[in-house]
């Protein structure tokens, strides 16, 4: 279900909310594998991004000084200017494309903040939690940009084949 901002996973007996991805975050993702894709192309436009990932350039270039500041793009002045990533694809995962984005992943804040419960130390679904939240982040860790393209060039290769 998607609520405006965030797409929402939902519990099929409750309809409740469970985990949330922001817009930011999916758009991030999207405009970091557009500029891995055109990687030792030069710069690319947002404009390009834009109009390729459907995303609005505004939107767009509200996900740009954070993903500089951390060290993941370079922006390029001039005629020919735009961004192009900082570091190789194969060196970005999806989960550092998130967290700088995003924030904590944590699933629930307990495990990133155990002084919010006073339950915290004696607590076996904080545990569970924390499990949880380490194995989604090993998952988030192990997609990297440069997967991503292999994943996009084997999709190609199975429409082109199927025409």
């Amino acid at each position: 279900m998607f609520d405006g901002r965030f797409y929402v996973l939902e519990t099929a007996a409750t309809g409740e909310d469970n985990v949330k991805l922001s817009t930011k975050g999916r758009y991030g993702v999207r405009l970091m594998f557009d500029l891995a894709l055109h990687y030792g192309e030069g710069a690319v436009s947002l404009k390009d991004v834009a109009k390729r990932q459907e995303i609005s350039e505004k939107y767009l270039w509200h996900l740009i000084p954070p993903l500089k500041n951390a060290g993941l793009i370079n922006s390029i002045r001039g005629s020919h200017g735009g961004y192009v990533l900082a570091k190789p694809p194969r060196l970005i995962s999806v989960k550092e494309i998130l967290q700088i984005l995003e924030g904590s992943m944590c699933l629930v804040e307990c495990t990133d903040q155990p002084s919010l419960c006073k339950r915290s130390t004696n607590c076996v679904a904080r545990e569970v939690w924390a499990e949880v939240t380490d194995r989604m982040l090993e998952a988030l860790e192990s997609f990297t940009l440069e997967g991503m393209i292999e994943k996009e060039k084997r999709k190609r290769e199975v429409i082109s084949y199927s025409i």
